[in-house]
């Protein structure tokens, strides 16, 4: 009966641990990436766009959908209450953490609703669809998914509300992953968790872990994931940061190469070099061009940024 209740007392399952592992993995990737583009070494918003914003979405998707799975394992049809307000209790420290680091790391865009404070909250939120019928569980997941693609709410656009997701436009963060929709994929987790449960799915693959042997230190890093979570950044960062020092990198390089890039898409070659160069002159004056590289522009700076951009435009076309 306390098996039936407690379905991780049959031990774990350790192909669970392993995708947790590489997500992990992918996340210091992006995270590595967005060091160097932090540093200077890569165009400035290379990991906001295009397939870098895809991956980091992917990955976000990745760990709740695994949040929602492992609170089916981890409480089954019992809520374990000294293990989950442990776990918690860890989560909220570590979220706290990376709040507090990176306001003083990167003020402008701290991180005011990361990962860590949405696994934190959905966890809590998760306890209440751990009873409700996988069906409605599922639903509502498709749901909390789907909704930010209709709602475009302005006064939700501040710090003190963006972290629901119903904003136009989000404020500046380095790690902003709001309830809508990513709360939708941990729901989606808790559907799957408990139908792999009831199906037989999750003893199943509990009986592959001697096959797993290879991949053992996968597995104990996935046990691990919110401590390598919260050292791989500072180290990548840190690490990132001493290269720099040895070899400095060309920031007027890049910055003229991702201009060109993106002016020459409507304009000529001509107009651009002047366009460009009339920019960094204009930013570098101002104290302007190195926030803008690191991606730590305040609201009022990048105002500034625009009005600039203007009349550069301007003066270069005559």
């Amino acid at each position: 009966m306390a098996d039936k209740a407690n379905p991780s007392a049959r031990g774990r399952v350790e192909i669970i641990d392993i995708a947790r592992a590489v997500a992990i993995i992918a996340m210091a990737i992006y995270h590595f990436t967005w060091d160097l583009e932090h540093f200077s070494y890569v165009a400035p918003g290379l990991t906001g766009q295009g397939f870098w914003r895809i991956f980091a979405r992917a990955i976000a998707s990745s760990f709740l959908f695994l949040v929602g799975v492992s609170l089916v394992l981890a409480h089954g049809r019992k809520i374990r209450w000294s293990k989950f307000a442990v776990r918690l209790a860890q989560i909220v420290a570590g979220a706290l953490a990376v709040t507090v680091a990176t306001w003083f790391a990167t003020p402008n865009s701290f991180v005011f609703f990361g990962i860590l404070h949405h696994i934190a909250l959905a966890s809590v939120l998760g306890l209440a669809f751990l009873r409700l019928p996988v069906w409605f569980t599922a639903l509502c997941g498709a749901l909390v998914v789907a909704l930010p693609s209709f709602l475009d709410l302005p006064g939700f656009d501040t710090r003190w509300t963006a972290w629901i997701g119903w904003f136009g436009k989000p404020p500046l963060s380095n790690d902003l992953v709001p309830i809508f929709p990513f709360f939708g994929a941990v729901l989606l987790g808790i559907a799957a968790g408990r139908l792999a449960l009831e199906h037989g799915l999750i003893q199943r693959m509990r009986s592959w872990n001697d096959s797993l042997s290879s991949f053992r230190l996968l597995g104990v890093a996935g046990r691990h994931a919110l401590i390598i979570y919260l050292l791989h950044q500072p180290i990548l960062f840190g690490l990132v940061a001493i290269a720099s020092t040895i070899v400095p990198p060309d920031r007027e390089a890049v910055f003229q190469a991702d201009c060109s890039r993106q002016c020459r898409a409507t304009q000529s070659k001509a107009f651009c070099q002047r366009y460009c160069a009339c920019a960094q002159d204009r930013l570098e004056a101002e104290g302007l061009l190195d926030r803008l590289m690191a991606n730590d522009a305040s609201p009022e700076d990048m105002t500034r940024v625009r009005e600039l951009a203007s009349s550069c435009s301007v003066d270069s076309a005559r």
